[in-house]
């Protein structure tokens, strides 16, 4: 991964973070976008720069158009150029179908499907042959856990979004793939769980516990390598045999 600029949406926190360092250990220079969260996406980029890598942070919603097209080009102008998106970003609505709100259930979609989308759509343009797009999906699309229908439709859109692209950007060898965490110990997943039902849901694995952020980065870090380069149109579950 030495020298390949990596843009991941939500980088300063949770998943995206351990990502962006993660990459970054490996030799990539680290693009964290962030949407609201500068100082932890400045951490980020100085944890990175520590380590003898290259990184900046760039402000984005990346559920508004005209800001997804305005962070490529701020990341290109940065960098020269992009060689792998990583669509992290995401938000959650974790309550019953019945008690979900038009407002959450467009807020969800507008960043978890329109996000992924037109970030997709940038990349498509701008990457150069062999690149590599990863989206970050989830494991709740195979288990029917209650109160994650929003969430889940949104994810599964993605799925789909990644089986139909990755035959669209073949003859260029751009892979896309979707890695599906499953429970994993982020802000975004603790939001709204008591302690039980967070070890409810880690005896649900095969190693009795909950992801870790950087068991997902490692994954995915696979994936951005020249070794994945015969993967592609994939969802990868890296979720320890979660089962409901």
């Amino acid at each position: 991964m030495n020298g390949k600029v990596i843009l991941v949406t939500g980088g300063s926190r949770g998943i995206g973070r351990a990502v962006a360092l993660e990459c970054g250990r490996r030799g990539a220079h680290v693009a964290v976008n962030f949407a609201s969260s500068a100082d932890s996406a400045e951490t980020v980029v100085r944890e990175i720069e520590k380590s003898g890598g290259r990184a900046q942070s760039f402000q984005a919603d990346v559920g508004d158009v005209r800001q997804v097209e305005a962070l490529f080009d701020r990341v290109i102008s940065h960098f020269g150029t992009v060689d792998i998106l990583i669509n992290n970003a995401g938000i959650m609505e974790n309550k019953p179908l019945d008690q979900v709100s038009e407002e959450e259930f467009d807020r969800v979609f507008r960043v978890n499907v329109k996000g992924v989308f037109f970030c997709c759509q940038q990349a498509v343009r701008r990457l150069a042959a062999g690149g590599r797009i990863i989206n970050i999906g989830t494991s709740v699309t195979r288990v029917m856990l209650p109160n994650y229908s929003t969430y889940a439709m949104s994810k599964g859109s993605v799925e789909q979004l990644t089986r139909v692209l990755a035959k669209e950007v073949g003859h260029r060898n751009i892979t896309v793939n979707t890695v599906s965490p499953g429970p994993t110990d982020t802000e975004l997943f603790r939001t709204g769980k008591s302690e039980e039902q967070v070890r409810s849901l880690g005896a649900m694995s095969a190693f009795n516990r909950i992801g870790e952020p950087e068991d997902i980065a490692r994954a995915v870090a696979i994936l951005c390598s020249e070794d994945a380069g015969w993967i592609s149109g994939q969802t990868i579950f890296v979720n320890g045999a979660f089962t409901g």
